[in-house]
């Protein structure tokens, strides 16, 4: 059953000249957390200014509720409509982001950015923006799980790993959190630095994140090991993932020998450094795979295989299945 709305989910005051609106357009599957961050903060914005300087309302394609990917379901106060000028819409993704690019809301994004609106895409719905064209030419960022697959379907984008990028009137966040980060900034701009502030202060987010932050934990914090020769080999394998570096030249590269190198691995991380860089490259076959229509030898050549059994036979080994039938089964197809 729907969710009740509640107090929390639109502002019913008619809108001031200082009042600035939002629409949240939330999309199958969407990220609760995302979401919730971001309007939370322009609640808490209102409480502390004493009047309602921000009004908002949700959406859906077509007006109906909406399941969140936690199985959650909202209740909406209406479809795509009219967006006004001075407006800021925010579509809101999750799971599956490429389902939810359909022809509708893809015409819909288009047509009203030509009325000169602001439009952002919390966590992945950076992907339904591109898709929309509406970030040709600018700088966005998007959840690193999607990142690969941003990459190979969006040339005109010029992708980062910020937390958050404002680029004029577009924005994009990374998820999670970062929508806390994108709507401090706004209020910022928009009403200044103490109520920034203080809305941080309510929420007791105690270190405000810039679009200078980069989105994930650091190689040293994800892989448990803060030894600064190993990190900075993670770090070239992860960079160079479709034409991968040899053992003996990453050595080098950091002042060790290979065996050295190897002895590393082997301490720390329980494997040889081939090993541990096949394994990142398989990762990233995988959400190509799942992510994207690239066939599988296009996806085997971007992941740094010149060879398609090879790599069906690497794939197979590590995940217990060929590609294709890891596409077939679970890829996810891009709306058209």
């Amino acid at each position: 059953m729907p969710e009740p709305r509640s107090s929390l989910s639109s502002v019913s005051a008619a809108a001031t000249p200082r009042q600035r609106r939002f629409q949240f357009i939330l999309l199958d599957k969407f990220t609760m957390l995302s979401f919730a961050s971001a309007l939370e903060c322009l609640r808490i914005a209102n409480r502390m200014a004493g009047e309602d300087i921000y009004a908002w309302s949700l959406h859906s394609e077509d007006g109906e509720p909406v399941t969140c990917s936690g199985g959650v379901t909202f209740a909406v106060d209406g479809p795509l409509g009219e967006v006004g000028r001075d407006d800021t819409v925010m579509l809101c993704g999750g799971i599956a982001v490429q389902e939810t690019a359909t022809r509708r809301m893809l015409a819909w994004l288009r047509r009203e950015a030509r009325k000169g609106a602001s439009f952002g895409g919390l966590c992945t719905a950076a992907h339904v923006l591109a898709r929309a064209g509406l970030l040709d030419g600018k700088r966005a960022t998007i959840h690193w799980e999607n990142h690969d697959s941003f990459i190979e379907d969006f040339e005109e984008v010029t992708l980062t790993k910020s937390v958050f990028v404002v680029d004029g009137n577009r924005m994009t966040t990374a998820g999670g959190t970062s929508s806390i980060d994108l709507m401090l900034k706004l209020i910022a701009d928009h009403q200044g630095e103490d109520l920034a502030n203080a809305v941080a202060d309510q929420l007791i987010y105690s270190s405000i994140r810039t679009d200078q932050d980069t989105q994930r934990l650091s190689v040293p914090t994800r892989i448990g090991v803060r030894h600064p020769k190993l990190s900075q080999v993670i770090q070239m394998m992860e960079v160079n993932i479709e034409e991968p570096i040899s053992p003996a030249i990453l050595a080098k590269d950091v002042g060790m020998s290979t065996r050295q190198l190897e002895r590393l691995f082997r301490r720390y991380l329980s494997r040889s450094p081939k090993r541990y860089y096949m394994e990142l490259r398989l990762s990233k076959a995988r959400n190509l795979l799942m992510q994207t229509d690239m066939s599988v030898i296009n996806v085997a050549l971007s992941c740094g295989f010149a060879s398609p059994s090879h790599f069906s036979k690497c794939y197979r080994a590590q995940y217990q299945t060929t590609p294709y039938r890891e596409r077939g089964t679970q890829g996810t197809r891009l709306a058209t």
